[in-house]
């Protein structure tokens, strides 16, 4: 998220003529969807942009069983297109649970990497209609991503909802925390882990909110989240890592952060019988 909002029309306008190509960043997951036990890929979410079909990529990876009921996870990238870090980091972190999934024990993990796919192929924070999609939710809105993000919002009554972004006016990597109490159990080990990686950012006002040690707990009005009215609430974190240091990094500290909220989650229902 940034602090200084570009309008629509100068994003329309600054579009770059070569696309930035979806095939190419998901190929390495169809790949592994092709033969994996685990990860399930559809794309069954079709809708129609000035004449051209676009859909919204969506991953199921089901770790092996860890208890009676499973723990449905969504973690979500690219709803800004020019923020196409994360949506790189969600691959990564798909292939390392590929590797070991074990990480994924117990869960049922719903990915969508590309969740504004004509501003992530123009480049712009912006989808193709000229929107910032990030502030239409739970708000009547037709764009129809966030229509089809909303319907698997509520489809799936995810226990944790997970967003990763990027922000050029950081120098350090930092979270919003919404939703459930027990979300501040949450951000604190993701931040610490991300933090092998990326400096946290220290500063009491970020992207115009109080915060301290790189936690905020107030949010944007429209952002990606999950419906206003579910119970009970689930955990909601946004991770934001700075535009500026290597693309590698950057994938690492989202790696961490979001590899230790699964064994940090999983913990607390653990536990959570007892208390």
């Amino acid at each position: 998220m940034k602090i200084a909002e570009v309008s629509a029309t100068a994003a329309v306008q600054t579009r770059p003529r070569q696309r930035r190509s979806i095939a190419e960043l998901l190929a390495p997951l169809e790949r592994i969807a092709a033969t994996s036990p685990n990860l399930v890929t559809n794309h069954d979410a079709r809708f129609d942009v000035n004449g051209e079909t676009y859909d919204l990529p969506r991953y199921l990876f089901v770790g092996p069983r860890g208890g009676d009921t499973p723990i449905r996870i969504g973690i979500f990238a690219g709803i800004h297109g020019d923020e196409p870090e994360g949506s790189h980091a969600l691959v990564q972190f798909i292939k390392l649970l590929e590797a070991k999934p074990e990480l994924a024990a117990g869960y049922y993990l719903s990915f969508y990497p590309i969740c504004n796919p004509t501003g992530f192929e123009d480049s712009t924070r912006f989808s193709r209609r000229g929107k910032d999609l990030n502030r239409e939710f739970w708000k009547n809105s037709e764009e129809p991503e966030v229509r089809q993000l909303q319907a698997e919002l509520q489809s799936h009554s995810f226990q944790g909802v997970i967003s990763l972004h990027t922000d050029n006016t950081s120098h350090g990597f930092y979270g919003f925390v919404r939703g459930a109490t027990l979300t501040k159990n949450l951000i604190e080990p993701a931040l610490a882990a991300a933090e092998k990686f990326l400096p946290r950012d220290g500063r009491s006002v970020i992207d115009g909110f109080p915060a301290r040690n790189g936690i905020i707990r107030d949010c944007y009005d429209g952002v990606l989240s999950a419906p206003p009215k579910s119970r009970p609430r689930p955990f909601e974190l946004i991770l934001e890592t700075p535009s500026a240091p290597p693309e590698y990094l950057k994938q690492c500290a989202f790696v961490a952060s979001l590899q230790t909220i699964l064994l940090e989650y999983r913990k607390f229902i653990a536990y959570a019988p007892n208390i």
